[in-house]
């Protein structure tokens, strides 16, 4: 890929899109904080490691649950990382 002015990608470069989730809207699986920080670890992976990725999309999803009187609120953010092509360390 030939490099832009600035060394800045575009959205005609990206050719593969990871998503990232990061949280969890489900009430009988909580997160532990270990899955947690594994998923912000694939997410820093993805924009930090060769080739660098850029985030191109966000969706948040909110679950709000009625747990007894008490309301329950849980997020969970997906990022679209966008990379000129598909990284070797990433598994499908």
């Amino acid at each position: 890929m030939p490099l832009r002015e600035n060394n800045k990608s575009t959205l005609t470069d990206i050719c593969y899109v990871k998503l990232v989730p990061i949280g969890s809207v489900n009430p009988n699986n909580p997160l532990s904080d270990q899955s947690r920080a594994e998923q912000e670890k694939l997410l820093n992976r993805c924009l930090n490691d060769y080739p660098k990725g850029i985030i191109i999309g966000k969706d948040t999803t909110i679950g709000r649950y009625m747990i007894g009187e008490h309301e329950l609120t849980m997020e969970k953010v997906t990022y679209h990382v966008g990379f000129p092509r598909r990284p070797a360390w990433i598994e499908e």
